[in-house]
């Protein structure tokens, strides 16, 4: 597997860059991995890289995030955080990818069973995680069902699955809304800003675009 050049990351498209990640992650599934020459690749990136793509992704220990694309070292930009939400940093850090080194596509990639997710549900508090947490309260606001606030939890498996769905899709319009760079890149063409999940059950990402 080729380490990505300049040349080869200005051919990628977006919609080229959403492909190479769904392949990636079918290898991922079928145990196929690309063979990849670690120590030439740390070489070849030493000078510079040309990722194609950005994911924000979850701090999740079960979601890794190039192992589960297939991606070597100076394939993908990766930013983890509980939730998979936004803030100025990230954002400062997803317009670097795109508009500086060139990425095609930024995905926000959540995942079932998320542990910040349950804690939003069950109103969770501690120190500084309180406040990431209340970032995720709009997600749940949003999943209308179930009605009874018992089965509002973090118990309830479909409704946290359900929630996390609901808080990539309002992190994809949270990006767009407060980043004039990745939004104008969108209008544009350069880029696509999408959303995933992965299932941590079975490995499966699925894309929502």
């Amino acid at each position: 597997m080729h380490t990505l050049t300049a040349e080869a990351q200005s051919k990628i498209t977006p919609e080229t860059a959403v492909q190479l990640l769904k392949k990636g992650n079918l290898r991922f599934l079928e145990g196929i991995r690309q063979k990849r020459e670690f120590a030439t690749q740390i070489a070849e990136t030493a000078s510079g890289q040309y990722p194609f793509a950005c994911i924000l992704g979850c701090i999740d220990s079960r979601v890794p995030i190039r192992l589960i694309f297939d991606q070597g070292i100076g394939d993908v930009f990766g930013a983890t955080v509980a939730g998979n939400i936004v803030n100025e940093d990230i954002l400062g850090s997803l317009e670097f990818g795109c508009k500086i080194a060139g990425a095609k596509l930024v995905v926000v990639l959540g995942h079932t069973s998320c542990g910040a997710v349950k804690g939003a549900c069950d109103k969770a508090e501690l120190g500084n995680l309180t406040s990431l947490l209340a970032k995720i309260n709009p997600a749940i606001q949003n999943v209308k069902e179930p009605t009874d606030p018992t089965q509002r939890t973090s118990q309830n498996s479909s409704f946290v699955d359900a929630v996390a769905l609901e808080n990539i899709k309002l992190t994809v319009q949270n990006i767009k809304t407060y980043s004039n760079v990745l939004r104008d890149m969108e209008e544009r063409g350069a880029i696509k800003i999408i959303g995933a999940i992965y299932n941590v059950k079975n490995g499966e990402v699925s894309f929502l675009d």
